[in-house]
């Protein structure tokens, strides 16, 4: 089937896929720490109070999501989003009006847990799920959702901070994820099930079998990739969290800073949609040994950056790091452990990167406080990114001689 008629006979679930990943935005740091100014100055803390805060409640939200996650196992994504669309809009509403630093941690928690958590969730696992050769060229298409999110959203808000209260952004997030519920609802009145097409979309991993969470848990690979699993969520939610910090430190505009955020996106749409071919073609193995080194240079490019024509360059590079990211360590999961289980697995998967975009704004907020500039941080980060790839390279020339010796190469429509 070619790419254009897999499309127009998956279009409904693609599209629910798309939405489902742009309405993750709400609850995704390139959103949220638009407001970081604002935020700071309402409750009265320093970078690094900013930070803890943010660290604790997204903690929160990865333990919640390692065993809310598996839900996507039993239950249908269109049950799910009853409860997870309405979360996600009350949250963004809590946030508007809450006015107390415990409260915030709340907030917080919240729109993690049901923004970048659960609703990126229910998104991955039913792509992973519902395709099997067309899988990378599904995540791929699907993920447009978050990259128009991450092109738009930050600009934008940047823009109305001139006109409008801060708050009042957050009413209009709240409502729109009332209207994006019932076209969600729409679109999966005929959803595909875990068990509706399980002869046709049922994968195997390594050994020609499904593996458990337990069993995951408990590889040698699953602990080797840890650390490539943990750096891009930290250090790449630190590059988002911090964008007003570097902006002050560089002494660039933050509009004109945030413009260079559309260019990552326009990257990260190319390597997405490229990337879910090859995924597709030569699998996710190869992919995932390289996949980290754009990272490396990528923050010692801003690092030193002297203007922001330097900063666009990083940028590019990022963009080229975020588009391999969002089809491959889905993609993964599947391909390497099997798919009876990918929504345990992948929520195990999404609680350890939560748990990163937690750390790093701990971290990096810490050291700012300490007078260490996050600019001057990153040489230390692309030493991090730069001893995960060697993890990562040796974990998957390992892994890769217990992957079936043949792979499936045709996928049905709905």
């Amino acid at each position: 089937m070619s790419a254009i008629g897999f499309i127009r006979d998956n279009l409904r679930f693609l599209a629910a896929g798309a939405i489902l990943m742009f309405a993750s935005s709400f609850g995704q740091t390139f959103f949220i720490s638009t407001f970081a100014a604002e935020i700071m100055s309402v409750f009265k803390l320093t970078d690094g109070q900013w930070g803890l805060t943010y660290t604790i409640a997204t903690t929160g939200s990865a333990v919640a999501m390692f065993w809310a996650g598996a839900l996507t196992d039993r239950f249908r994504v269109r049950l799910l989003a009853w409860v997870v669309l309405p979360g996600l809009a009350i949250s963004c509403f809590y946030m508007a009006f809450n006015l107390w630093v415990p409260g915030l941690v709340l907030c917080i928690f919240m729109l993690r847990f049901f923004g970048q958590g659960m609703t990126y969730q229910l998104a991955a696992v039913a792509m992973a799920r519902w395709f099997v050769a067309r899988r990378g060229l599904a995540l791929s298409l699907s993920s447009m959702g978050i990259a128009f999110g991450t092109a738009v959203l930050p600009v934008v808000c940047a823009l109305l901070l001139d006109w409008v209260r801060w708050q009042t952004i957050w009413i209009g997030a709240g409502v729109l994820m009332l209207f994006i519920f019932p076209v969600i609802l729409f679109l999966l009145s005929r959803e595909r099930t875990p068990q509706s097409h399980a002869d046709e979309s049922e994968a195997v991993g390594m050994d020609d079998r499904h593996w458990t969470r337990t069993e995951v848990l408990k590889s040698p690979l699953f602990w080797m990739l840890i650390p490539a699993l943990l750096g891009p969520p930290a250090w790449g939610t630190s590059l988002f969290f911090q964008q007003v910090h570097i902006a002050e430190v560089k002494g660039w505009p933050l509009v004109s800073y945030l413009s260079l955020i559309p260019v990552l996106t326009v990257v990260s749409v190319f390597v997405t949609l490229g990337s879910g071919l090859l995924v597709d073609r030569f699998g996710t193995g190869r992919l995932l040994q390289i996949y980290l080194v754009p990272w490396i240079f990528g923050f010692v490019v801003l690092s030193a950056a002297p203007s922001l024509a330097w900063a666009t360059l990083a940028f590019v590079v990022f963009g080229i790091s975020i588009g391999l990211q969002s089809t491959i360590i889905t993609a993964f999961w599947a391909e390497y452990f099997g798919t009876r289980h990918i929504g345990a697995i992948k929520a195990a998967s999404t609680s350890v990167m939560v748990l990163g975009s937690a750390i790093g704004p701990g971290i990096t907020g810490a050291l700012i406080d300490f007078g260490y500039d996050f600019p001057e941080q990153m040489l230390a980060i692309s030493g991090y990114f730069l001893v995960a790839l060697v993890l990562v390279w040796f974990a998957i020339e390992r892994a890769n001689l217990a992957l079936p010796v043949t792979r499936q190469i045709d996928v049905e429509g709905p």
